[in-house]
């Protein structure tokens, strides 16, 4: 049984689906271990503790620069005995350091069908390039923004009638299915970041 964190910096519609699919036994060989924020008061950790998990807040405010913040992040997740990371709309770059320490560990979900559209901004970014398709990335995280090994994509059509908003709920319920599915391809050794 691996032991789970996610990582998050607001809503964590993410992170709620993964931990009631690991609850529900979807994704298997997982505990669901803690939650940690870099923001106080995000609706993530009242999900989290409705779920009975354990969270923290790490508040990247607190600290003088990104490595002493990802230090403290490190220090956590060593305490907690983590195996694996879950980003999560987690809003933080973090440092070549603490990617290359758990490297092949760390995964993130991404609104595109990388290489497209990498950054905070993809579902904007795409809808405003008038792209016919988008998707969705779980990746490896390595020490570039969005550019580590890919575990699983799915496109997502622009549809003729689409708004933003429509595009943004279709991408977000495709999360929903890519995440968890993505995440027992890990656990199960199927794939690794190279």
């Amino acid at each position: 049984m691996k032991r789970l964190a996610f990582l998050v910096s607001g809503n964590g519609s993410n992170m709620a689906n993964l931990i009631r699919r690991i609850k529900k036994g979807e994704i298997r060989r997982a505990e669901a271990a803690l939650v940690i924020s870099n923001k106080p008061d995000v609706k993530a950790l009242g999900r989290a503790l409705e779920f009975g998990v354990p969270s923290v807040v790490i508040s990247h405010g607190d600290y003088d620069s990104r490595e002493s913040f990802d230090e403290a992040l490190s220090e956590c997740l060593d305490r907690h005995k983590i195996d694996l990371v879950c980003l999560c709309g987690f809003m933080r770059i973090l440092t070549e350091g603490f990617v290359r320490k758990y490297y092949g560990r760390l995964v993130n979900i991404h609104p595109s069908f990388l290489p497209d559209f990498p950054g905070s901004h993809a579902i904007r970014d795409a809808w405003n390039a008038g792209v016919k398709e988008t998707g969705v990335t779980v990746h490896f995280v390595d020490t570039g923004v969005d550019t580590g090994t890919v575990i699983l994509q799915k496109k997502v059509p622009v549809l003729s009638g689409d708004t933003f908003e429509t595009l943004e709920t279709r991408i977000h319920e495709t999360e929903y299915d890519v995440y968890p599915e993505a995440l027992n391809l890990v656990l199960e050794g199927k794939v690794s970041a190279r």
